[in-house]
């Protein structure tokens, strides 16, 4: 994308902000002078809570039984 001047940025805004978000290269300029690049903000992934699952799941006594040769076998 070639330079916008601050006046059409400052009108389009709202434009300029889906297409850097998109992944497209903006840069707003002072007359012939590239002074500002507008780029999407990327955000931390959410972090895991211990024990978030607590008391929400079951796990059924036969889980912990033995498995059966032939499941074993076809681990190995």
């Amino acid at each position: 994308m070639k330079p916008v001047p601050i006046h059409r940025a400052k009108t389009e805004l709202s434009r300029l902000i889906e297409r850097a978000r998109a992944g497209e290269e903006v840069v707003i300029c002072r007359g012939k002078e590239p002074v500002v690049r507008l780029v999407p903000v990327d955000r931390e992934p959410a972090r895991r809570r211990f024990g978030a699952l607590r008391g929400k799941l079951v796990v059924g006594k036969a889980f912990f039984d033995p498995l059966p040769d032939a499941e074993l076998d076809a681990w190995e």
